[in-house]
């Protein structure tokens, strides 16, 4: 791990370098903002690590990595006006410390520079980034759809969900290794080898997440437990106990999931249905179901199996996470 926080910190001041507040200042003050709060940067270590796992120059990494992020930060403030979120990773929203308009003009400014990250590339590397990249960003779109889909949908099944999930999260993870190994000049069947580990271990990431919303440590998660079943969101949690429980409990979460309803301790009593049927159990199975997943490409790809122990280890400890 201390590996991994070395990318880290190195990307970060390579972020640093190149992102700067400039005229008009109401246009980039909030991109220097949203980046500067930080995050995970999960992905763009993932880029600068896969490209070191395979013997690439990793400084050729940096402005792939700084696409990944300053596109994944640009979906972040986009989708915080679609949600009316008031606070992002412990701060005001772009949309909320500014204005909706700033918050979609920069948003927009970001998709913008992140493709401009590209132009250091010669071909072949960079068209094949970019049809990457471009593929991409589509899908997440597509994820982002699915999800506002849903919420006037009553029956979305776990197959649909992890759809779902699959463009909106996963295909960033995956696209930001693949990316690595592009640049790592590997040809093209490892390529699409570390491309479907990391989709793999994306899929197990949000279902991660979706375990933690509601069953983390509020103190160590950095936001309020159970804001998804607040927003009646159809996590694989919900979904799954409605595919689980008795009568009696789904016609119940049903009437919690009702936009139009309103009920005191929803949040208590949506768990308590939870409890009562083993949703977290069965959770924590499938985010293991994935993960493992991912480590059984692990036995296909060409690096040394010191490399592979680096990817499992990285994959076990994303599993294991308590933010």
């Amino acid at each position: 791990m201390e590996r991994i926080e070395t990318y880290k910190e190195n990307f970060v001041g390579y972020l640093n370098g190149k992102i700067g507040v400039k005229e008009p200042a109401n246009l980039y003050e909030p991109i220097h903002y949203i980046l500067e709060i930080g995050g995970k940067r999960l992905r763009p270590v993932l880029t600068l690590m896969t490209c070191d796992l395979f013997h690439g120059n990793v400084k050729n990494a940096y402005d792939a990595a700084l696409a990944i992020e300053i596109f994944h930060n640009f979906t972040l403030v986009h989708d915080d006006i679609m949600d009316s979120a008031p606070i992002r990773r412990g701060h005001e929203t772009v949309h909320k410390k500014w204005d909706i308009n700033t918050g979609i003009l920069s948003g927009d400014a970001m998709l913008i520079m992140a493709y401009q990250c590209f132009e250091n590339y010669e071909e072949p590397v960079f068209k094949k980034l970019l049809k990457l990249f471009s593929k991409t960003s589509l899908e997440v779109c597509e994820g982002q759809q699915l999800d506002v889909d849903f919420e006037s949908r009553t029956d979305v099944n776990i197959p649909e969900y992890i759809q779902m999930i699959t463009y909106k999260t996963s295909v960033l993870v995956a696209a930001a290794m693949k990316m690595g190994a592009i640049i790592a000049k590997v040809d093209n069947a490892e390529a699409e080898l570390i491309y479907d580990f990391g989709l793999n271990l994306g899929i197990a990431f949000q279902l991660q997440d979706d375990y933690l919303d509601t069953f983390g440590d509020e103190a160590l998660f950095g936001k309020q437990i159970g804001g998804d079943i607040a927003e009646n969101k159809k996590t694989f949690l919900y979904l799954k106990a409605i595919e689980v429980c008795g009568i009696d409990d789904k016609e119940k979460l049903m009437d919690f999931y009702d936009a139009n309803a309103k009920n005191d301790n929803k949040i208590a009593k949506v768990t308590q249905i939870f409890n009562n049927n083993n949703i977290a159990e069965i959770t924590i199975q499938e985010i293991e179901r994935f993960t493992n997943k991912s480590f059984e490409i692990l036995d296909k790809l060409s690096i040394s199996n010191e490399k592979k122990a680096i990817l499992k280890n990285f994959g076990i400890s994303l599993m294991k996470r308590t933010i």
